[in-house]
């Protein structure tokens, strides 16, 4: 699929880093970790639409990665 000569696999690349982008803009941190964990999981995706897995495999694990800590901070309780 194409549209306006670009792949669906790169508006997904795309869309992907809009959001991680627009989660730096963010002031409440529950809301730019949110946005940033919606960010890496369009980057995982995006991983696995590469042509190989060879290609996708860092880009899957280091958004893994950020999406854990991500989650880690999002639900770590205050003391």
């Amino acid at each position: 699929m194409e549209l306006f000569g670009i792949t669906g696999t790169e508006y997904v690349g795309y869309l992907a880093s809009l959001m991680v982008l627009v989660s730096f803009t963010m002031k409440d941190v529950k809301t730019l970790r949110l946005v940033n964990m919606t960010g890496c999981i369009l980057f995982i995706v995006y991983g696995f639409l590469m042509p190989t897995l060879r290609i996708g495999l860092p880009i899957i694990i280091a958004n893994l990665a950020i999406f854990s800590v991500n989650l880690f901070y999002l639900t770590k309780r205050k003391q």
